[in-house]
């Protein structure tokens, strides 16, 4: 059998707020309630499992989408005024980055409600 990753608990403050935010930048729906947790489940069927918490330390959690959805998601944090950063210290306001590893490779960075660091991140041209 392989290993893949099923789920991790995300914390925040409100759980069904923050699932939604991440949900509408990244064009997904918010999953029925599982127990206590609001799951947002990608297209690799990992979900990210928000569970409320009031205290916790910020962590970063990278999406790899394709051209057109990076495209919409990127106009998505336009739209609603979402500051993103072309780096991960958040210093390049307004900005995208251009992978100098990775041919076509694009992303930006953007923080979430509970202050977690997302990125979105094309997969850019491999092996050249």
């Amino acid at each position: 059998m392989t290993v893949d990753l099923n789920h991790t608990i995300v914390p925040a403050r409100d759980p069904r707020a923050s699932a939604q935010f991440l949900a509408d930048i990244l064009g997904l729906s918010v999953d029925p309630p599982v127990a206590h947790f609001t799951p947002v489940t990608l297209a690799n069927k990992v979900s990210l499992d928000y569970d409320q918490t009031d205290v916790f330390e910020p962590h970063h959690y990278a999406f790899l989408v394709g051209e057109q959805e990076f495209d919409a998601a990127l106009a998505r944090l336009q739209h609603g005024g979402v500051t993103h950063y072309g780096d991960p210290t958040c210093r390049e306001t307004g900005q995208i980055y251009r992978s100098k590893h990775t041919e076509g490779r694009r992303g930006t960075y953007f923080h979430d409600p509970d202050g977690h660091l997302m990125e979105i991140l094309t997969p850019g041209i491999t092996g050249s």
